[in-house]
Formats: structure tokens, C-alpha cells, sequence
């Protein structure tokens, strides 16, 4: 059932009538895997003779009690909402329901482990959830504190943000109670709804603690399936917390403001973490059963980083309304690269930020979607689609060049004293303002009004005239914005000028000779500091990535950075620069194919794993969707024979070598790459130091389903084969990808439709369904689906809910086929369709995409003249 539609209206009215909220929940979890039963007394002042209504998501509602007042459930309840009358100054509510486990992720999650049969249960409220499982204002400023009672089996673990207490025998007066116990909680802090939590079952589980700056002992506790509990490495994940722990109470001058930090790995989870007050919840993908490269263990410790850094900024200050999102996700991302960068191993972490947040946020920035990083948010359907790179990655980089602005130190001061001011309670963008504006000196109206309440992604390039022996006579830093958001910024940016003749060590790498710091505003801005300087080999402009814009080289750096991208000593340059040709490729003005060349030329000199990562993952992108039709295959095909070379090249056992064949497993289209993948997978091709482990298998055997035709009896064997060595959850998941993959119409059409019409399916089988069918490297095999696809659109939304809706809305869009018909049945279903708006929005998006990559398809065909 979808959920009700709060909107920003109701939610303000509600909060003027309702105040002083407080919840009593007794859950049963022990009856059958569809349903439990839901008890709920709220407390509450009100507006004396008001009406409001409160969210309830239920299967039956049995009772309800105001006041003493009996109310007729039939009458009051629709199924998402209870009608409240008459409400007094005081007032207590009682609800009795039967509420719904769910297998999407919302609410409250039930799954079971095929490995032992193990149940796990956990809540994820948010956006607005919580209503699943209990009756609830929810909206975020309604801040209430909740007390638990729960009866679940005895040999569970139950957890919520209050501390765990002994559970006592259950009464065993009914069958559904014998062998249980009650968990009788002390009442939980005053939090939102959204990051209220509940976790339950046969959880394996650690404990560890750590010291805050007051003098207390924080508890801390790691929880994972059963099933999974060798992979848990919990001297990471307590070391890791400890480190940020001190890192943020130092930098916030705020000690940690709650009781106790658990973290849980949960099955079938929709995002990275939620940071539910501390019961945080992790995807089990961060469990790592085989080996993975470092740059996954890095971005693993920076989820972990962020949610800690949720519990001072978002839960014990909370937005008021959802407009604020983005503040909340964008501090986060923020403090946690700063914290990453600062008391882990992964110091080069500012580099990834610039090659993967920056890059993501400019990407959705150009989309028809885009929108200013403080969104009008008017209803709950707003907040969904806003999980977006702009709520993240965009609001961070903005927020990183906002402490170039005004300083580290200022910014850290104004955090920490919006921290103390609104310590449990909620409040807005302005209150941080004031303070970070009482902090450095300077008034910052102006900049949010550019930065944070208008859209669009600036371009910047510098523009230079020289003498005939070189010297540079005139400079400028050139700023355009596109016509659609014309909005120029000002921008505190670095400049660095590279030489090639300034290496001590005769190298021949790049050194910077010359950094100058500057601020930029309006269409032009004049760099007198470069006057007089010999033109460099590289002019960098944005240099360690203070700013947000897209940074175009001029021409004599681009040919330089195109030659000698390697050269460069700096990560954060190296990241600078290839995010400056990936931004190139997209707007159709640097070819697909001297990027792959561009990659292929630098990728196996580049020593951070992070960078290496995502300069794999995006020839991967350039190879599929923005090479010309006319030598597609060839430049594939040797672009996955250089990846292959260079892994054999690499050193024995190192990251490199891993990635790279990792990689390979995406690029691999051709019969050849098919024999090669089969050779490593049987043990007759080896690699010094490479073990193919369970997830590398997976891999291996998912890309040559991909490329062999279905009728071959061995891909069938190889799959069988990897599930018998992982007959679990995840490995029953990956088996169902592979036999997706198949290059057979039958099967991509059986796959599509599974997704497509199978409301039953969970969330993590209908994406493993979904990633087969759009594994392929025939394309044409896709077609059948657009047609079918748009006329299912409108049904699927109404009938899903919003996280299973987006999944199909998304995954089966049909992107790798890069065709005029399938732009122009997009076109006529948005022309047609122009609401749902969040609807409209998701099929645009993905319009967007395909047009994006056709205009990049007919710039690389003009380079082959």
C-alpha cells in the first residue's frame, strides 16, 4: 500500500495544534511472517477543541480510544490515517491494529536466512515509515520520545535507541507466547520519527565502548546475521567509531549527545546506512566476504564516518521540515571526508570527493530535474525523489567551498554553536547561517541566495594571451552558466600553474611551480598574479578542488594533460583534470574515444584505489554508451584486451591487479573475453596472488552468461556450480542475475516481466532480476520490453510503493538502447503523462540520459572524419 501524502501544509498546521508528544508501543513480533499486532498510547497537548489526524499504516484497526471516548475504527481510519475531533488540552490516544511485515525495506523489514532459517527483522522509517508500525505524528518536527514493549522470541536480540534491557519471560497463556520474552525499554530519547528504530532476531553480536569527552563510557555493539558473522571485523568497525567519536566531539566541541552506538548489517537493505539514533543500520554489501579493493574498504569508512556524524548533526538537531534534507546529508558527506581524511588510513580521500561526489553532483545538476540544493519540498513525494546527488554531493561540495569561504576554523565554530543552541530540538538553514555568519564576520545571505537557492553547475576556464617567447601579457578566469540556470556564483578557487622542467629528480613528472588562491565572481575576473609568469605546461584552474563548478582546460594544458595525466603527482589534480574530460565527454565536446584512449594511456600509473576505481567504472560508461555504432565493437574489444593486459602486468596480489580484473569482468564483449573469463574461472589461465574467491566467481560467471549463448549447457554448469559454493541469500541472488544476463529474448522477457508485474518480489531480488535483464551487450534484445514498458508506468505507480515503484521506474527503463524510437517514446509518454510529478520526473531523468548519450554518440562518430 502506498503511503499517505503528507504535504508541508498539513504538517505546519498539525504542529500548531499538536505539541509535547510522547508514545507508549507494545509490539507483538511473534505470530506468523505477514503480521503482528500494534499497540500504541500517545500523549499529547493540543489546541482545546481541535481536529488533526494521525498516520497509522494498517492492515485492521481494532480500537480506538480518545480520551476515554471510544472511536469507531471503521469510521475514523482509512487504512493510512485516523481521524482525530474534538481534542481536549490534554489527551491521551489508544490504538489497537494489526499492522504488515514488509519485503520491500520500509517499515518493518522480515526476512529469512535460507542458510539456517534464521528471521531477522529491522525498521527503516524514513521517509515517513514509522506509521507502519506504530500510530504517529510523522513529521519531523514533532519530536516525541518513544518507550518500547516488546514481545518477540526469547533467543532473539531486540534492540532500539534506548539501551537493550534483560528480557523477563513472557506469559504463556497464548500459544504465540511460548518460548518468548518481553523487552520492556526505558523510553527513548526525544527524537524524529524517522530515526526511531527497531531491530529483532537471531543477530550474532559484539560490544565494545568508547570515552567522550564528559567522562562517560559510550556502549557500543556490532550486530550481524548469524550467517554472516565472519565477516563482521569488528576491530574495524569499533576502531573506526572511536576515532570519529573523538574527531567530532574535538571538532564540534559538542560531546556525544546520546546513551549508547550500535551498529547493525541488515539483509535486503534499500540504502548504504541509516542513522537511526544510536541504532544505526548498514547494507550487508559493507560485509565483505572475499577480498575487495581498497578503495571499497575507503568508502566504507566514510559510510561509517557519516552516520556517527548524524547523531550531532540530524538527530540531536533535526530540520524542521524536509526542505532542510540536504543540510542534514550534505554536513554529513562533508564531516565525513574531513574525518576520513583525518583518523583513518585513507588520507587521499579529498581525491575521491573530487572525482566522485563533485562528478555525481554535476551529472544531476545538468539533468531537467535539477533543482536548487534548498528544494521546495511541498510534500513527502518530494522528499522521496530528492535523495539525490544533489541532496548529497552537491550540497557537500558547496558546503566545502563555503569553508574555504569562510574558514575551517569559523566554520567549526559556528557548527558547534549551532549545535549547543538547538541540542534536541529542531531548527533551519538560518539558524546555521547565523551562526557561521557570528563566527567568520562575513554576511552570507548573498551567498546562499546563489549557492544554495538557485540551480545549475557553473562552467570555469581560463583564458590567457601570451608573447612570442611565452610569457603570459593578459589572464583571466572566464564564468558561464547554462542558459536554462543562468546564475553566476562567486567561487574561492586555487590556481596552479605545472611544469614539466621543474622536477628535481628528472623525472619528467608535473610540479607545481606556482598556486595562487583567488576569488571569482561574475562572467570575468582578471588573475593579475599569473601576468609575467611563463605560460606552464598545465594551467589548473580550481586547483585542490575548492570550488563546485565544471573546469574547462585551455588548450595547450588539455593537450598536456591528455599526454601526461600520469605525470601528476597530486591525486586531487589527477582527479580535477579527468573529472574536467569526463564532464567533456557528456557535453558532447571531447570524444568517447580519446577518452577510453585517455583512460587506457593512464589508468595503470595511477596509485590511488579510488581514482583507479572510477576511472574504470567510467570507460565502462564511455565504451557502452557514448562510443559511435561504426567501431563500437573494435574500440570494446581492445579497450577490455588493454584492461586484461594490464592486470597480467600488475604486481602479484596487489589492489591493482584486482581492480583490473575486476574491471574486465564489465568490459568483457567479445567470445575471446568470454574464453579468457572461462580459463580463469576452471584454473587454466592463473594470476600470481589473485584468489577467485566467492564474489569474484560470481563476477566471472555473470559476465559469461552475459556473452555465451543460453543454449550452452557449461554457463548453466558454472552457475550451478558457483551456487552450490554459495547457496545463501546474496548467492541465490547473484545465480538469479546471471541466468538474467543470458543473451536470449526468452529469458530477458521472462526477466522483465518477473520485475515488472511480481509484487511479491523483495527489493534485493527484483534489482538482482532487474541488473541481469540489463546485462548485455546486444542490446536489441531489449526492445521488446519499450513499449510494454511505458504503457506500465502509470500502474505501477499507483499500486507500489515508493520505494518498489522507483526500482522499476528506473531499472527497467530500457538505457542500453541508445536509439532515436526509444527518445521519442520517452517524449511522448512524458508529453502525455504529466503527472505524478515525481513520476514525470524519474522517466525524464532517464530521457535526459539517452539524449545525453546520443549527442555523445554523434560527436565521437565526427571524430572518426
Amino acid at each position: 500500500m502506498p503511503a499517505a501524502d503528507l504535504t508541508r501544509i498539513e504538517a505546519e498546521e498539525r504542529a500548531a495544534i499538536v505539541a509535547d508528544v510522547s508514545y507508549e508501543v507494545e509490539l507483538d513480533l511473534t505470530g506468523d511472517g505477514e503480521r503482528f499486532a500494534s499497540t500504541t498510547v500517545v500523549r499529547f497537548t493540543a489546541v482545546a477543541g481541535s481536529a488533526t489526524f494521525i498516520e497509522a499504516t494498517t492492515r485492521e484497526v481494532h480500537e480506538i480510544t480518545l480520551n476515554g471516548r471510544s472511536i469507531d475504527p471503521a469510521a475514523a481510519s482509512d487504512g493510512r490515517r485516523i481521524a482525530l475531533d474534538g481534542l481536549e488540552a490534554s489527551n491521551e490516544l489508544r490504538i489497537v491494529s494489526t499492522c504488515s511485515y514488509t519485503n520491500t525495506g520500509e517499515g518493518l523489514h522480515r526476512f529469512v536466512d535460507p542458510v539456517d532459517d534464521a528471521v531477522y527483522l529491522y525498521t527503516e522509517f524514513a521517509v515517513a515509515e514509522a506509521n507502519r508500525v506504530y500510530a504517529v505524528f510523522d513529521q519531523p518536527d514533532l519530536k516525541a520520545a518513544v518507550r518500547f514493549t516488546i514481545t518477540a522470541p526469547a533467543s532473539w536480540v531486540v534492540l532500539s535507541n534506548a539501551p537493550t534491557p534483560a528480557p523477563v519471560p513472557a506469559a504463556s497463556s497464548t500459544p504465540s507466547t511460548t518460548d518468548c520474552a518481553v523487552w520492556a525499554f526505558e523510553t527513548g530519547p526525544v527524537i524524529s520519527s524517522y530515526i526511531v528504530a527497531i531491530v529483532a532476531g537471531a543477530y550474532a553480536e559484539w560490544r565494545g565502548t568508547a570515552t567522550s569527552t564528559d567522562g562517560r563510557d559510550i556502549p557500543l555493539g556490532l550486530f550481524t546475521r548469524a550467517s554472516l558473522a565472519q565477516y563482521a571485523e569488528p576491530e574495524v568497525m569499533f576502531e573506526t567509531v572511536q576515532a570519529g567519536l573523538a574527531f567530532y566531539e574535538q571538532a564540534f566541541g559538542v560531546p556525544y549527545p546520546f546513551g549508547k552506538y550500535d551498529q547493525i548489517f541488515v539483509p535486503e537493505y534499500n540504502w548504504g546506512a541509516m542513522e537511526n539514533v544510536g541504532a544505526v543500520t548498514f547494507n550487508e554489501n559493507y560485509l565483505f566476504r572475499s577480498r575487495v579493493s581498497d578503495a571499497r574498504r575507503e568508502q566504507r569508512a566514510i559510510v561509517v564516518l557519516h552516520e556517527l556524524s548524524h547523531m550531532w548533526f540530524g538527530d540531536s538537531v533535526t530540520m524542521r521540515w524536509w526542505n532542510d534534507l540536504w543540510l542534514n546529508e550534505s554536513f554529513a558527506t562533508w564531516a565525513s571526508t574531513l574525518a576520513t581524511s583525518q583518523v583513518t588510513e585513507f588520507t587521499g580521500v579529498w581525491a575521491t570527493f573530487a572525482s566522485d561526489e563533485k562528478t555525481y553532483a554535476a551529472e544531476q545538476d545538468q539533468l531537467p530535474s535539477t533543482h536548487p540544493i534548498v528544494a521546495p519540498i511541498e510534500s513527502l513525494a518530494d522528499v522521496e525523489v530528492n535523495f539525490d546527488a544533489i541532496t548529497y554531493d552537491k550540497g557537500a561540495s558547496v558546503l566545502k567551498q563555503l569553508v574555504a569561504w569562510v574558514g575551517l576554523e569559523a566554520f567549526q565554530q559556528g557548527v558547534g554553536a549551532y549545535l549547543l543552541a538547538h541540542a534536541g530540538g529542531n531548527a533551519t538553514l538560518r539558524d546555521l547561517l547565523d551562526e557561521l555568519e557570528r563566527a567568520s564576520g562575513r554576511d552570507l545571505t548573498r551567498w546562499s541566495e546563489l549557492w544554495l537557492e538557485t540551480a545549475g553547475v557553473n562552467t570555469l576556464r581560463a583564458v590567457l594571451e601570451t608573447d612570442d617567447a611565452g610569457t603570459i601579457t593578459a589572464a583571466v578566469v572566464e564564468q558561464t552558466a547554462a542558459d536554462s540556470h543562468p546564475t553566476l556564483r562567486p567561487h574561492r578557487l586555487a590556481i596552479g600553474c605545472y611544469s614539466g622542467d621543474a622536477a628535481d629528480d628528472g623525472s619528467g613528472r608535473l610540479v607545481r611551480t606556482h598556486r595562487f588562491e583567488i576569488d571569482v565572481d561574475g562572467p570575468s575576473t582578471p588573475v593579475p598574479e599569473l601576468v609575467g609568469l611563463t605560460r606552464p605546461d598545465l594551467l589548473l584552474v580550481n586547483d585542490d578542488d575548492l570550488t563546485y563548478a565544471k573546469v574547462r582546460l585551455d588548450d595547450v594544458s588539455f593537450a598536456t594533460a591528455i599526454e601526461r595525466l600520469s605525470d601528476l603527482g597530486d591525486p586531487v589534480a589527477r582527479a580535477v583534470i579527468l573529472g574536467s574530460a569526463w564532464d567533456a565527454v557528456r557535453d558532447a565536446e571531447f570524444a568517447a574515444t580519446d577518452f577510453v584512449r585517455l583512460v587506457i594511456g593512464s589508468v595503470g600509473h595511477e596509485n590511488q584505489s579510488s581514482a583507479r576505481g572510477l576511472a574504470l567504472t567510467r570507460l565502462e560508461t564511455a565504451l557502452s554508451r557514448y562510443l559511435a555504432d561504426e567501431h563500437r565493437e573494435r574500440i570494446a574489444a581492445e579497450a577490455g584486451d588493454a584492461v586484461w593486459a594490464l592486470a597480467e602486468l600488475a604486481d602479484p596480489a596487489s589492489d591493482a591487479q584486482l581492480q583490473f580484473v575486476k574491471a574486465f569482468t564489465q568490459l568483457a564483449s567479445s567470445a575471446a573475453h568470454a574464453d579468457v573469463l572461462g580459463s580463469l574461472l576452471d584454473g587454466s589461465i592463473k594470476l600470481d596472488g589473485l584468489d577467485v574467491d566467492l564474489d569474484l566467481r560470481w563476477e566471472i560467471v555473470i559476465a559469461r552468461a552475459a556473452l555465451v549463448a543460453a543454449s550452452d549447457e557449461v554457463i548453466d554448469d558454472e552457475i550451478a556450480a558457483a551456487l552450490a559454493l554459495d547457496d545463501t541469500a546474496k548467492g541465490r541472488r547473484l545465480a538469479e542475475t546471471a541466468r538474467a544476463a543470458r543473451p536470449d529474448q526468452a529469458v530477458k522477457d521472462a526477466a522483465w516481466q518477473r520485475v515488472a508485474t511480481e509484487a511479491d518480489l523483495s527489493n534485493d531480488l527484483a534489482r538482482a532480476l532487474a541488473d541481469g535483464w540489463r546485462r548485455t551487450s546486444t542490446p536489441a534484445l531489449l526492445a521488446s520490453s519499450v513499449d510494454a514498458y511505458f504503457a506500465m508506468l502509470q500502474g505501477v505507480w499507483a499500486e507500489r510503493s515508493f520505494t518498489m515503484a522507483s526500482l522499476v521506474v528506473k531499472r527497467l527503463f530500457p538505457a542500453p538502447l541508445v536509439t532515436d524510437e526509444v527518445a521519442d517514446a520517452a517524449r511522448a509518454w512524458l508529453a502525455a503523462n504529466p503527472a505524478p510529478a515525481p513520476l514525470h520526473r524519474l522517466v525524464s531523468e532517464q530521457l535526459d540520459e539517452l539524449e545525453r548519450a546520443l549527442r555523445a554518440r554523434a560527436r565521437d562518430a565526427e571524430s572518426l572524419g
